[in-house]
């Protein structure tokens, strides 16, 4: 049985809000359960130095958390005048993450800066970030062709992630904070619209796992991750 109730392949309720800030060109306010992040895209009509001149546009992301995300409060990582190694790694998966579907020749020589801030956090919250993270940068792209920047559309296919691990030696689907502390076997899958992997993260947190563990977990995967699509469908339709 898990802490939640849920059946062992029951996502948590999703809810994607649109529009939810004035002034960014995409916005969403994603929640899965209890972990809700809000997701904005800015465009900038510039790249890094290393890709003036390429013709190609740049996708990417920045992540934090605010102080009372969770139970108890942390410090903001502003006051200690650094990014954990945790946020500069969770960053970098998402914007690899949403480079992973876009057309960059399509985009043309800009950027689009997708920022996820977990308002609360309850497991799971790179997996939200990510899912929240398309839909703003859908919308934004969704502007540049309205304005016809752009001359076909660079978004190549949906992007999305769940975690999935193995709790009470069970494999289990969307984990929340209480499974994702406990787990034995802890993994976030990014995944296309079509079912095609971008990036798996899996490890043995206290006990290793077997080869059909695994191919469970992607089942369930693929499940979770067709159900955070059609949300995603929803939300910018």
């Amino acid at each position: 049985m898990r802490p939640s109730g849920r059946n062992l392949d029951q996502m948590r309720p999703i809810a994607i809000e649109t529009g939810v800030t004035r002034h960014a060109e995409g916005s969403c306010l994603i929640k899965v359960g209890n972990t809700h992040v809000l997701c904005t895209a800015s465009l900038e009509e510039r790249v890094p130095p290393f890709l003036r001149n390429t013709g190609l546009g740049w996708v990417t992301a920045e992540y934090g958390m605010l102080p009372r995300a969770t139970h108890t409060r942390m410090r903001r990582e502003a006051s200690a005048g650094k990014q954990s190694g945790r946020t500069q790694e969770i960053q970098r998966l998402i914007g690899r993450s949403l480079r992973a579907g876009i057309d960059r020749v399509a985009l043309g020589e800009r950027q689009i800066t997708v920022d996820c801030d977990v308002i609360q956090a309850d497991g799971g919250t790179r997996c939200a970030a990510i899912t929240g993270g398309w839909v703003a940068l859908r919308l934004a792209v969704n502007k540049l062709m309205k304005a016809g920047d752009v001359i076909s559309d660079p978004i190549m296919d949906h992007v999305a992630a769940v975690s999935c691990g193995v709790f009470a030696g069970q494999p289990v689907l969307d984990l929340d904070y209480d499974e994702d502390s406990e787990a034995g076997t802890d993994g976030n899958f990014v995944m296309t619209g079509a079912g095609q992997l971008i990036e798996l993260q899996a490890s043995a947190e206290g006990a290793t796992f077997s080869r059909d563990q695994f191919n469970e977990l992607m089942d369930l995967a693929d499940k979770g991750v067709a159900e955070l699509v059609a949300a995603q469908k929803a939300a910018v339709a």
